[in-house]
């Protein structure tokens, strides 16, 4: 067991953070498991149950030294769905045993899990489906949760059916209900904004338990938690016979598979964040485990909490100690101190679930994937609205499958370029790069970036195709990306390459690794291997066609071999533009809004002229002194200098960058000058009286 590790190395300065953290936890736990519990269809108290024996085995057997398990919402909603699905009426004498074989169920799929080592297929479920289908199930139980903020009973169902019912109960609502619901409601998220630290949870129901003490609460339709009689669960076998054996596996099956991928990816979230390592398969051993202990005490299935589990980060929780405490701490209170249970005003723990679900959505995720990839955002919505509007157990399975959809989509638009070099270089960089990469005369070198597969090979077809001109002589694959192709790759593959063969195109495959020689034989690519058209390097595969280096380059361009000082000067132009990319201009101009700010403290005119970054090149020089220029009255009125000699310093160090450029990379001369018209008409554009004063400069020094 892990943990006899741990104590065998146990540092004892985080005994009383471990403590204090399970004892916060074991408190927390006790709102948020009862109300689990009863969304599963079981009587309060059995969250109380779940918070014992399945809490301690997986602080036993977890690789995870601060992961805490628990009743939570996830499988507890699936639960809920399922037995309504059954037509089981929750709270009632067949769901009591119903959900303990369910349970047992989930535990055995677990298990199956751990033995199969099904923890790498976690990897499969991205962010955004797993984000949209936590985000569905947390919205589901929140609109579960509303009705009993207004005195009502619980929702079941989907969307549809919740807004139903919220609507009948508002036909009955009890004001003194939403009144101090709502109160809770607002306190615990204030204080999850001023006091992130502070157990406010705890401080409500205790509060709430004062108030049904001194107040005559339930006179004023007030509900109260029933009474929970002191004593531990007791230990049986489920009843076999409760669920049909084909609903039972299936139901079961999905609740396994969210919890498995649900806590995975939440403990591996953790792990990756505090720099610790976790055994995917030992941690599914520690759920199936603790879903056993779950069942043989009539709980509902347990899943990792993401929320005790931030509980405990925030009070410095450091290892399984603190589940033990939880644990141990909740056996005490079920044996002794049980009686304040049914002081528990139940529009305050309402409000402390939905508070929890709220803290656990990921809406947040939204606007961030819609300007990254919208792609993905479509994604994240389809497992929310799936979730919601079609139940949990279907929102699995469409989860599932966008996971898998995105994942096609991904490698059926792989990363592509068309490859050159800079003159007097042997390396081959990206023609989009800058404007000092040239191809090579007469040849086409194409990088693909994925797997081939029937998805994308057209990809590769097609921009092949398109490239080719009527003076091509090769085409050179670089293959470097390209770890396997598919059947249909290949035969797409051969007929690209003859083709190419009757245009008298040669035609090479290069830089992959050794294995995928291996696949090509087998896939019928062999003759490609035996005529040579398949090579180590693209150096190789250019040397086999006539070319020598320095290879001969597009437009009639000088290549000629360069000492190692001009290399490294030449591979630092445009740098900065290699390095933002399309958003090279916004930075310039952000970084010019800094350094003129810093231009305050310091006045230093020079350190303004040369740009912040320090890879900055005589091209982005260049740039960077048109971005200065249409800042020059600013300048000119925080430092204090003279404007035109201000403006005559600018004009001076562009052309000091004009002649080095000149100098030293004389095939981008012309182009320079092309250039440095275009700048000039936007400043025209942007700011005439500084282009006008910035002409008569320059000819007064003509």
């Amino acid at each position: 067991m892990k943990f006899a590790h741990t104590l065998r190395n146990y540092d004892k300065k985080n005994l009383g953070k471990d403590i204090l953290a399970g004892l916060i936890i074991m408190a927390v736990s006790i709102p948020i498991s009862m109300g689990y519990a009863q969304i599963a269809g079981l009587p309060a108290v059995y969250g109380l149950y779940g918070s014992v024996f399945p809490i301690l085995i997986f602080a036993l057997f977890s690789t995870s030294p601060q992961f805490i398990f628990g009743v939570d919402a996830a499988p507890a909603a699936l639960i809920g769905s399922a037995l309504a699905g059954l037509n089981i009426t929750a709270g009632s004498t067949e769901a009591l045993v119903a959900v303990p074989m369910l349970t047992f169920f989930v535990a055995l799929w677990l298990l199956i899990f751990s033995l199969l080592k099904a923890g790498k297929l976690v990897n499969y479920i991205s962010a955004p489906v797993m984000g949209g289908f936590i985000t569905g199930i947390c919205t589901t139980i929140i609109l579960m949760q509303v009705p009993k903020l207004m005195g009502g009973t619980a929702g079941v169902g989907e969307f549809l059916e919740l807004a139903e019912h919220i609507a009948e109960t508002a036909k009955t609502i009890s004001v003194p209900s939403v009144i101090l619901g709502v109160i809770a409601l607002a306190i615990l998220l204030l204080s999850k904004k001023i006091m992130p630290k502070f157990p406010m949870a705890v401080v409500l129901m205790a509060a709430g338990a004062v108030l049904t003490a001194v107040l005559p609460l339930r006179d004023w339709g007030i509900q109260t938690l029933a009474a929970v009689d002191p004593g531990l669960p007791k230990w049986s076998l489920p009843n076999f016979s409760a669920v049909p054996l084909k609903e039972a596996v299936t139901i079961s099956l999905s609740v396994a598979v969210v919890i498995m991928a649900e806590t995975l990816l939440a403990e591996n979230s953790f792990a990756q964040k505090n720099r610790y390592q976790i055994n995917d398969n030992q941690e599914i051993l520690a759920f199936s485990l603790g879903n056993f202990a779950a069942a043989f005490t009539g709980c509902c299935p347990i899943n990792g909490s993401v929320s005790r589990t931030a509980m405990g980060e925030q009070y410095q929780a450091k290892t399984q100690l603190t589940g033990l405490v939880a644990g141990s701490s909740m056996i005490i209170l079920l044996l002794f101190c049980t009686g304040f249970i049914g002081y528990l005003p139940i529009p305050v723990l309402t409000a402390i679930v939905i508070s929890a679900l709220l803290g656990a959505t990921e809406f947040e995720l939204i606007p961030r994937l819609w300007k990254v990839s919208r792609t993905e955002c479509f994604i994240f919505l389809g497992a929310f609205f799936g979730v919601l509007f079609l139940g949990t157990i279907n929102g699995v399975l469409i989860g599932i499958i966008l996971s898998f959809t995105e994942m096609i989509i991904r490698t059926a638009k792989p990363a592509t370029c068309f490859l050159g070099i800079q003159p007097g270089h042997k390396h081959f960089r990206d023609l989009k790069e800058g404007q000092q990469i040239h191809p090579i005369s007469g040849v086409i070198i194409y990088r693909f970036s994925s797997n081939l597969f029937f998805a994308n090979i057209s990809v590769l077809q097609r921009e092949i195709e398109a490239a080719l001109k009527e003076d091509t002589k090769a085409v050179i694959l670089d293959a470097s990306g390209i770890g396997s192709m598919d059947i249909t790759a290949a035969d797409r593959l051969n007929l690209l390459s003859e083709s190419l063969k009757e245009k008298g195109i040669r035609f090479y495959v290069t830089e992959h690794i050794s294995g995928l020689n291996t696949q090509m034989r087998k896939l019928g690519l062999g003759h490609l291997i035996e005529n040579g058209n398949v090579r180590r390097t693209i150096h190789i595969a250019l040397k086999d066609i006539g070319y020598n280096r320095p290879y001969p380059l597009e437009g009639g361009v000088e290549n000629i071999e360069r000492s190692a000082s001009r290399k490294r000067a030449d591979n630092r132009v445009q740098e900065f533009v290699w390095a933002f990319g399309a958003d090279a201009e916004a930075e310039m101009e952000r970084q010019i809004i800094r350094q003129i700010e810093h231009l305050k403290e310091t006045k230093d005119v020079e350190e303004l002229l040369h740009g912040s970054w320090s890879h900055m090149d005589e091209w982005d020089m260049d740039e960077w002194l048109e971005h200065l220029e249409e800042h020059l009255k600013e300048i000119v009125n925080i430092s204090g200098k003279d404007e035109q000699t201000l403006a005559l310093r600018i004009e001076q160090h562009r052309q000091e960058i004009h002649e080095r450029i000149a100098k030293e990379h004389p095939e981008l001369a012309e182009r320079f000058r092309e250039r440095k018209h275009v700048l000039d008409e936007h400043l025209k554009e942007r700011h005439p009286e500084v282009f006008t004063l910035i002409e008569k400069l320059r000819e007064r020094e003509q």
